[in-house]
């Protein structure tokens, strides 16, 4: 039976010189390999939306995660809307095509945000490399203990996140290994048989019905 691995990296694009997301694409390139991307909409400029043409090329998706990445729990219905909003249609100026999923900040959700943005709310398995003491080893140590089929692996491309390039470019060929396949979060749930995902949960691990 085949197994399926979603990779997915919160917080780009980089700003300034950094090219941590563009990288992360180097290395997905050399292993052939895909991803999903949850991009800061203020983040975007006219210095980086070349990165994002080029992951958008490679096949990977550009997801929605939020404009100003605030705790959105804590937000108004209109607050909501224009985090959302306002990200979705910088993503859709640079792909053309309108993000499929939501990640919100901090994993903080509330039942007002589930009302106001349509699309599902993906969370992710993730090995804490938002913390910069967490080594590279550590990293790919609770990567591996988290592999199963149909996982979504929660990452980030943040500027200087240079211990998650290294895990990532370790894990993936071991995981081929193994028999996983790589595949965007839109690939997994279709895979999964999950046309009309269920609202109002984070998903971290899809399941067949």
């Amino acid at each position: 039976m085949v197994k399926y691995i979603s990779l997915t990296f919160d917080d780009g694009p980089n700003l300034g010189d950094d090219s941590t997301m563009n990288d992360m694409l180097d290395i997905l390139e050399k292993h052939g390999v895909t991803a999903s991307f949850f991009l800061i909409g203020n983040k975007i400029n006219e210095n980086n939306i070349k990165v994002i043409k080029r992951a958008f090329e490679m096949g990977c998706d550009i997801e929605n995660h939020s404009w100003t990445h605030p705790v959105m729990s804590d937000l108004s219905k209109e607050e909501i809307q224009k985090e959302y909003e306002l990200c979705d249609q910088a993503i859709i100026k640079i792909t053309g095509k309108k993000p499929e999923f939501f990640r919100p900040p901090y994993m903080a959700v509330s039942p007002l945000m589930h009302e106001v943005i349509e699309t599902p709310f993906i969370c992710g398995v993730g090995c804490q490399d938002w913390e910069a003491d967490v080594s590279a080893e550590e990293r790919f140590n609770k990567l591996m203990q988290a592999r199963q089929d149909g996982v979504l692996y929660l990452l980030h491309v943040m500027e200087k996140n240079t211990a998650t390039l290294e895990a990532v470019d370790r894990i993936i060929p071991i995981l081929k290994e193994e028999g996983y396949t790589f595949v965007t979060v839109p690939q997994m749930f279709k895979i999964k048989d999950q046309a009309n995902p269920k609202k109002g949960q984070l998903w971290s691990l899809v399941n067949q019905k």
